[in-house]
């Protein structure tokens, strides 16, 4: 049996690996992900930050998608190709 692959998870998990973290002079963190313009996240705690970074990349993946504002190529996953349909057959 193939495995599933669940395209959307795998290309969060892709960019997130991609993140860039600073400490800032206060001692709190700033994070960005350079290939996608626009996500930068702050916390307290590096943790903090890294789980608002994630929050707000999937909110600009979606509505990158809803608006269909190119998105980055990343490591070969394309979310700006329309998705296939395969026929259902009916009962």
């Amino acid at each position: 049996m193939p495995a599933i692959r669940y395209i959307l998870s795998e290309y969060v998990e892709k960019v997130m690996a991609k993140a860039v973290y600073d400490k800032l002079e206060d001692g709190t963190f700033a994070g960005r992900i350079p290939p996608c313009k626009g996500v930068v996240a702050f916390g307290k705690t590096l943790r903090e930050c890294e789980d608002e970074l994630h929050s707000t990349l999937e909110d600009w993946i979606l509505v990158g998608l809803k608006l269909g504002h190119p998105l980055p190529v990343i490591e070969g996953i394309d979310l700006n190709r329309e998705p296939a349909r395969g026929q259902v057959d009916a009962m």
